[in-house]
């Protein structure tokens, strides 16, 4: 299945970009990245993926997703990851990417952690 992107405001300064389909090396990891640069070119910074509807996820979108996160981090901004279905869960764990990126089951609880202050990767706030 083709990545599809929807890319919303859940409130003032975070958007979510919602992903649908597979997610693995080549075209799709790419468009990641390049809809990742077009949010930071707009001044979108605090961004949530919401990953509810990805059915697959392989090693070179681990690497895009972490790509990602330096591009943001370098714009002064931050990424949380939502709704990820278990198998893409259990692979994002297994390469230890919730030591960088927190994971929360939704995108509302994602929000939140915008909204509280800043902690370092790992620590709940």
């Amino acid at each position: 299945m083709i990545l599809h992107f929807t890319k919303r405001t859940l409130q003032p300064g975070v958007t979510v970009l919602a992903m649908e389909g597979s997610i693995h090396c080549g075209p799709e990891c790419a468009r990641l990245e390049r809809e990742v640069d077009g949010m930071i070119a707009a001044h979108e910074t605090r961004v949530i993926f919401d990953m509810a509807r990805v059915t697959h996820a392989d090693s070179a979108a681990i690497g895009s997703i972490v790509k990602c996160l330096a591009k943001l981090k370098s714009a002064g901004g931050a990424l949380r990851i939502a709704a990820v279905q278990p198998m893409i869960d259990y692979s994002l764990k297994l390469a230890k990417i919730d030591n960088l990126i927190e994971i929360f089951p939704t995108v509302e609880l994602a929000a939140k952690a915008f909204s509280a202050p800043e902690t370092s990767a790992g620590q709940q706030a």
